[in-house]
């Protein structure tokens, strides 16, 4: 393994020769004849088809031969979104080597947290945050850029057997109750196994490599990074945007004849609130995916009618990817739902006492896995893998909801979220979905507080939209209106204000961080 500082070791060869190498298109064997044709775009630099190929491979060598990790073994990624994510993620696979990629918006000690929980041997990193990575670990880091180029200069890029072990990301759940846990998803036994799985899942989604696919959430996400690999690997090039910019996605829609894409609900409120609407949807687009939070039922059917039967919402999860789906048809039929379960899935609910419950009835709700006795584990966790799984292949992440006659699943909230007053369960999503359509309501997260008499009460911290304020006027208008859509015991008792709520760049609400201050001399969060 490489020691000492980077620059040292670098020889100052040209990376320029990518491309040039030929092997067997074992990635990306449609690109055969189209070989210097575009394959990844970043908006700042490019990759064509063949050297993609050879940089991922050579990536491969250098995790194994360069800095000698074995299959098994960990890295991590913290940069922002670019080409070499992509190539990072890649090689990493082909290594057979687990990979981190790590929120860049974490503090250094939360990155601390995850380099030091996740054992990694090595930290790949860009120049913004390098100095973030370097406070947080004393591994080796490897900038994007020169130093990178420099080692895969150095490096074989002939690929390795179809026999050989493959890799994957090990992700870290986003931490909304305790430290972030990471996630280990069962592997198939080999490269090639590994490579038909990631093909054949993308065509369960849609994904089925007709591209451009646009990518415009950040990689370090499960839902953004997986589909548009799994995209990429059917054929699809990508387009990554560097960070969410309404104008940006949908020129880059229009002028890119963008095909597929992730999106999270934020994004779709934003561009309905363009002041400059084309005058017709999107022509190219065929399908985006969508999920990760909540959304709206009148945001969605705007989106349908501006742009189309496009939108396909899924339900899932970092442990157990993606579990169902629903097309914009579906969805028209069954507002709110979900979806119906994948073929590989079964989903039901369950009562406290873990009895499966009939339709319509709600509780946790229970993914069986028809093949797998187990989809995931927790790194370094086996008591909170124990306590996911209820029995071999059924598991569930803490989701509440039901599944109704005719096998469309509805969430109603997560089990942590739960408000518990006088001990009666609230879930706060369902009265973040009454909420949100008072027209002063751009925004709303619900939570519990402390309260002597009943234990917890109902909080709403709510944003207004463009061009009012709070007041007390408005609190009780808002109060009011929920008296007209909620039973008395879900109602907030008050209401609070904010410029803007704060949300994860994966669209979900930053709960804790409005929550926690009230709970902040209790001693406990509820």
């Amino acid at each position: 393994m490489l020691k000492g500082p980077y620059s040292i070791l670098f020889r100052r060869n040209s990376p320029t020769s990518y491309g040039a190498k030929k092997n067997s298109p074992m990635l990306f064997p449609f690109a055969k004849n189209h070989e210097q044709e575009l394959a990844v775009d970043d908006l700042r630099q490019q990759r064509s088809w063949a050297a993609l190929e050879n940089r991922s491979w050579a990536l491969a060598h250098v995790f194994r031969d360069t800095l000698g990790l074995a299959p098994g073994e960990h890295a991590a990624l913290l940069m922002g979104n670019c080409v070499e994510c992509i190539e990072i993620c890649l090689g990493a696979m082909l290594s057979g080597i687990w990979l981190t990629p790590i929120n860049s918006h974490l503090s250094a000690e939360e990155v601390q947290y995850i380099l030091k929980d996740c054992d990694a041997k090595i930290l790949f990193s860009d120049e913004e945050h390098q100095p973030q990575g370097a406070k947080a670990a004393a591994i080796p880091c490897v900038l994007a850029g020169r130093q990178l180029d420099d080692l895969l200069a150095e490096a074989s890029s002939e690929p390795f057997a179809p026999e050989e072990p493959a890799g994957g990301n090990m992700l870290y759940t986003s931490g909304t109750s305790g430290r972030p846990k990471g996630v280990i998803r069962s592997l198939p036994p080999t490269l090639r196994d590994a490579l038909s799985h990631c093909r054949e899942s993308g065509k369960g989604l849609g994904l089925d490599g007709a591209g451009p696919h646009l990518v415009t959430g950040p990689l370090y996400h499960a839902a953004p990074l997986a589909y548009a690999l799994w995209d990429l690997l059917n054929g699809a090039s990508l387009i990554i945007m560097p960070r969410w910019n309404t104008e940006q996605c949908l020129e880059l829609i229009t002028t890119r004849q963008v095909r597929h894409s992730h999106m999270v609900p934020t994004m779709f409120v934003r561009l309905l609130a363009l002041e400059t609407q084309p005058d017709a949807a999107p022509s190219s687009l065929e399908r985006v995916l969508h999920g990760a939070a909540p959304i709206s039922r009148e945001v969605k059917k705007k989106m349908i009618q501006c742009w189309g039967p496009v939108f396909v919402e899924y339900w899932g999860a970092t442990e157990g990817g993606t579990y169902t789906l629903a097309d914009s048809a579906q969805w028209l039929s069954h507002p709110g739902t979900v979806g119906q379960a994948l073929p590989h899935y079964e989903v039901y609910a369950c009562d406290e006492a873990g009895r499966r419950l009939p339709a319509n009835h709600e509780g946790q709700l229970f993914c069986r896995h028809r093949e797998l006795e187990q989809v995931f584990r927790y790194h370094k966790n086996p008591s909170q893998t124990k306590t996911a799984h209820s029995e071999p292949h059924v598991f569930s992440v803490g989701d509440i909801g039901h599944v109704d006659d005719d096998g469309f699943v509805y969430l109603c909230d997560r089990k942590s979220n739960m408000i518990i007053s006088g001990g009666v369960n609230i879930y706060p999503a369902e009265i973040e979905r009454i909420l949100i359509n008072h027209p002063a309501i751009a925004d709303v997260c619900v939570f519990g507080v402390p309260d002597e008499e009943w234990g917890e009460s109902v909080k709403a911290a709510v944003e207004c939209v463009s061009g009012m304020t709070g007041s007390e006027a408005l609190s009780a208008e808002i109060l009011s209106f929920a008296a007209q859509h909620l039973a008395k015991y879900k109602r907030p008792r008050s209401i609070d204000f904010h410029e803007h709520l704060p949300r994860q760049p994966n669209g979900k609400l930053a709960t804790r961080s409005l929550r926690d201050p009230y709970w902040a001399e209790r001693g406990r969060k509820v």
